[in-house]
C-alpha cells in the first residue's frame, strides 16, 4: 500500500513538473517574440522604414522597437536616431501627463539621469556630424541637425547649422521656414523676417511660414515700439537737461567773463598822448 501511495505521487509530481516546465518554455518564447519582434529584420534601413510608418500611424511603442533595432544594426543611422527620440519624446509627454494627472504618482521629478529622448538625439547629433565631417555640403544632414539641436533647447547651435543647410539649399521652403522658427525663437525678430519671405515666395500655400512671419513681424514692431519710445524719452529728459545746462553754463559763463574781464568802454578807454614836436633850433648859419 505504501509503495503503490509513492509511485502515485512520484507521477503527480513528474506531471506537475512537465507541465511547469512547458508553461515556462512557452511564456519564455513569447516574451522572446514580444521583445525580439523585429529581430529577424538584418537590413537597419528596413527597419527605419518600418519604424518610420509605425510612427507615422501613432503606434509609438511599436516604432521605438523598430527603431532600436535599426539603431542595433547601424549605430550611425542618424535618422534613425533621430526618430526615436521623437518617439521617445511622445512616451514621455504622455507619461508626464498622467503623473500630472495622478496627484499619488511620483512623477518624473524624482527620476534620476537623462529621458530618453535626450539620449537619442544627442545619439542623432554625434552620428550626423560624422556625416557631415566626411560630406560638409550634405544640406540634408545640416538641417536635421539643427533640428535635433532645436529639440535640445540648444537654439544657437539649431540656428548655426540651419543657416548653413539654407546657404546650401536656398531653394527649400522647409529649410527657410525652420530657420525663420528658430531666429524667432532667439527673439531675433528682423533677421527671421527675410527667411520666412523666401519661404512663402517659394510655398506661397506654406500656412507654417505665414504664421511664423505675423509673428516675426509682431515681434519686430514690439521691438520698434517700446525701445525708441524709452530711449526717446530718455533722450528728450537728457536733451532737455543737457540744453538747460548749456543755458545755465552760458550765463554763468557770461557772467564770468564779464566780471574778469569788462569790456571797455568810450568813457573808459583812454586817449593817445599827443606829443608835440620839437622847435627846431636856428641854423647858426642862417642870418
Amino acid at each position: 500500500m505504501q509503495r503503490l501511495f509513492t509511485i502515485a505521487l512520484v507521477l503527480v509530481c513528474a506531471f506537475s513538473l512537465s507541465c511547469s516546465k512547458s508553461g515556462g518554455e512557452a511564456n519564455s518564447n513569447a516574451n522572446a517574440d514580444q521583445q525580439n519582434q523585429f529581430a529577424e529584420i538584418t537590413d537597419a534601413n528596413q527597419a527605419l522604414q518600418i519604424g518610420s510608418d509605425l510612427l507615422e500611424n501613432n503606434e509609438t511603442e511599436k516604432a521605438i522597437d523598430a527603431l532600436l533595432r535599426a539603431t542595433e544594426l547601424n549605430p550611425d543611422l542618424a535618422e534613425a536616431w533621430f526618430k526615436l527620440g521623437i518617439a521617445y519624446g511622445l512616451i514621455e509627454k504622455e507619461q508626464a501627463l498622467d503623473a500630472q494627472a495622478d496627484v499619488n504618482a511620483p512623477g518624473d521629478s524624482q527620476k534620476t539621469g537623462r529621458p530618453n529622448s535626450e539620449k537619442a538625439f544627442r545619439k542623432a547629433i554625434e552620428a550626423y556630424k560624422k556625416i557631415l565631417a566626411q560630406n560638409p555640403d550634405d544640406d540634408v544632414s545640416q538641417y536635421n541637425l539643427g533640428r535635433a539641436y532645436n529639440k535640445l533647447n540648444e537654439d544657437e547651435n539649431a540656428a548655426k547649422a540651419l543657416k548653413q543647410a539654407v546657404k546650401l539649399k536656398p531653394d527649400d521652403t522647409d529649410y527657410q521656414t525652420e530657420l525663420g522658427a528658430i531666429l524667432i525663437k532667439l527673439a531675433q525678430y528682423r533677421e527671421a523676417i527675410a527667411p520666412l519671405k523666401k519661404a512663402l515666395e517659394l510655398d506661397p500655400e506654406n500656412s507654417r511660414a505665414a504664421d511664423l512671419l505675423e509673428d516675426a513681424e509682431a515681434g519686430r514692431n514690439r521691438i520698434d515700439y517700446s525701445g525708441p519710445k524709452i530711449n526717446g524719452n530718455s533722450n528728450s529728459n537728457a536733451n532737455a537737461n543737457t540744453s538747460a545746462n548749456a543755458n545755465v553754463s552760458l550765463a554763468n559763463s557770461n557772467n564770468s567773463s564779464n566780471t574778469t574781464k569788462p569790456a571797455p568802454t568810450a568813457k573808459s578807454t583812454p586817449k593817445p598822448e599827443i606829443k608835440e614836436k620839437p622847435t627846431p633850433k636856428p641854423n647858426k648859419h642862417e642870418n
